[in-house]
């Protein structure tokens, strides 16, 4: 109803009018009472996290990197919590989140809960702040049926369990053309050998096998690394891995030296790599997979992460123009790893709300509504394959499910000024030309000293 904006008011407009006012004034107290008729008598200790408390009126508060869609398609799904437990979950998304936590921690605002995005901030951020040890709300037992076992070595730091995980990234996975399998009957290969294998094929057949791009502005050289990653997962043990993390071994080392060796048997192959070693340097990572999907397709393979089909052009139809299989193992006593991200959630406060947010984010129902959207990957062992809305992400899930290992990515383990220093710039020198035992010995000789 318009107020002020005509000459003249009929008696009967200005009674609407008011009429109107006062009905929309008695809305809220309307519906706070509504609201107050459906929770009174709830029993709020009916559920399986607050351990028989009744804890509604709390508030916990989240701080993390998830914002716009991301930041609210994660508070729909902690909207169950808030039913049952008359909790109130109040999330805060920044951009800045990495610089912003560690200024909160070291002025003692600390939240209640933080989400990282990598679990190298969050051993730097806990080794600096009064943080929860974990294994005192949850036991061992508890954690194994709730997670695989390298989930919870990624959450453990100095002998405490510092972080719960809640959303997974997999890395290890080859796109491919799959109309141009299916035309020339290819099939998915299972190991090294026969990856290698296709790719001659594809080259006998007149077709370029692979394309890879890594120019990324300042981070050029990160898939590179991924690339690495990979194979060393593939080709030494998760505790050499875990090592080479930590700096125990070096880049200069045999195992990295394989590894580097494997990777440019695809990478250095001019016959392998659309437009040559060259192209590889010049190429956006963002549209390296592109060619896979024009017509006619100018490569047939690209081993990115699932992100990737962000950048295909518009109108590709994931599953029926391009589709992915699991980049196969390499050494068969190494099993079948995985390399990926994620999202890790660690605890500030001592208070029985926060444990039974915690207790709730172990859980796979806490990433059903963001699951159901697509795009998300669940880490947690409860998770049904049904709640995938497509294939395609059920593909995903199993990927992980099935992995004998997991690790993240090791260059956002390494302390920066390597992971995202000279490892990113080494490998750049290195498919330039430079020396492989100079490249790897100027890598070894950044790592900082330890404090």
């Amino acid at each position: 109803m318009r107020k002020g904006s005509r000459r003249f008011f009929t008696l009967f407009v200005v009674v609407a009018f008011l009429t109107s006012m006062l009905f929309v004034s008695c809305q809220p107290k309307e519906a706070e009472e509504g609201e107050a008729k459906e929770t009174a008598g709830k029993d709020y200790t009916d559920n399986e996290w607050t351990d028989g408390q009744d804890l509604s009126g709390k508030t916990v508060n989240i701080f993390g990197a998830f914002v716009d869609t991301d930041a609210q398609r994660f508070e729909e799904s902690m909207i169950p919590f808030e039913e049952a437990t008359g909790i109130e979950v109040e999330y805060e998304g920044s951009g800045d989140f990495e610089s912003l936590i560690t200024v909160r921690t070291e002025g003692g605002d600390p939240p209640d809960v933080a989400a990282f995005p990598q679990p190298g901030l969050m051993q730097d951020v806990v080794n600096r702040a009064d943080h929860i040890d974990l294994s005192n709300w949850f036991s061992q037992d508890y954690m194994q049926q709730q997670y695989n076992q390298s989930w919870i070595d990624l959450g453990t730091y100095k002998g405490e369990m510092v972080g719960v995980w809640y959303r997974a990234s997999v890395k290890s996975l080859v796109w491919y053309s799959k109309q141009v399998f299916d035309k020339e009957g290819y099939e998915i290969p299972q190991t090294w050998d026969e990856l290698l294998a296709l790719s001659d094929q594809m080259v006998a057949d007149g077709y370029n096998p692979w394309s890879i791009g890594i120019e990324s502005s300042g981070a050029t050289g990160w898939v590179a690394t991924d690339w690495l990653e990979d194979i060393m997962l593939r080709t030494a043990t998760p505790e050499k891995y875990d090592q080479w993390v930590a700096g125990e071994l070096n880049f200069n080392s045999p195992e990295v030296k394989r590894a580097c060796s494997i990777m440019g048997e695809i990478w250095f192959n001019e016959d392998y790599v659309l437009g040559g070693r060259n192209s590889i340097l010049t190429v956006p990572f963002g549209d390296a997979a592109t060619p896979l999907v024009q017509d006619p397709p100018r490569a047939l393979m690209h081993r990115q992460a699932s992100f990737i089909t962000a950048f295909l052009p518009d109108g590709t139809n994931v599953g029926e123009d391009v589709d992915y299989f699991y980049l196969p193992q390499i050494d068969e006593e190494e099993g079948e790893p995985v390399l990926g991200a994620g999202d890790c959630f660690t605890a500030f406060t001592d208070k029985p709300e926060t444990e039974a947010l915690m207790r709730y984010l172990t859980q796979g129902i806490s990433t059903k509504a963001w699951l159901q959207s697509g795009g998300f990957v669940s880490p947690h062992n409860d998770t049904p394959l049904e709640w995938y809305p497509s294939e395609v992400d059920r593909g995903y899930a199993e990927i992980l499910i099935n992995a004998d290992t997991f690790r993240f990515d090791a260059s956002d383990l390494m302390p920066g000024q390597v992971g995202a220093g000279s490892f990113w710039k080494g490998m750049v020198d290195w498919v330039s030309g430079e020396d492989l035992d100079k490249v790897l010995t100027n890598i070894d000789n950044s790592w900082p000293e330890e404090e």
